[in-house]
């Protein structure tokens, strides 16, 4: 043991919400400090990329943040990236647009 480990009282069990280090104080004295975990970043469904705009925070401090923070202003968003939501804003379209061309096109050979 080091010098300074034995002035402090060490609390058992090195698990992981359990992470500390000394700190030296003003005053001189050695503290223990509690590590608060690593953020993750909210990431998108689809893609798996990092949303931006969203912070990375722990999910209790997630939990009492405002709606306005936790989200983006667009359909999915919070959820999906931009990038996400305008290919499946695309893709639903050119579906619509196939399922038009292929009604029109039925219509024409019945008349035919």
């Amino acid at each position: 043991k080091q010098w300074y480990q034995r002035r402090v009282a060490i609390t058992a069990g090195n698990t992981k919400s359990n992470k500390t280090h000394f700190t030296k104080t003003p005053g001189g004295k050695l503290v223990y400090h509690y590590a608060t975990k690593k953020t993750n970043i909210s990431k998108c469904g689809d893609c798996k990329q990092g949303l931006r705009g969203i912070p990375a925070v722990r999910p209790v401090k997630l939990a009492s943040l405002s709606k306005r923070v936790k989200t983006v202003n667009r359909a999915y968003g919070g959820s999906k990236c931009g990038r996400c939501v305008r290919s499946r804003i695309i893709r639903a379209f050119l579906i619509e647009e196939q399922k038009i061309v292929a009604k029109v096109l039925k219509a024409q050979a019945s008349k035919a």
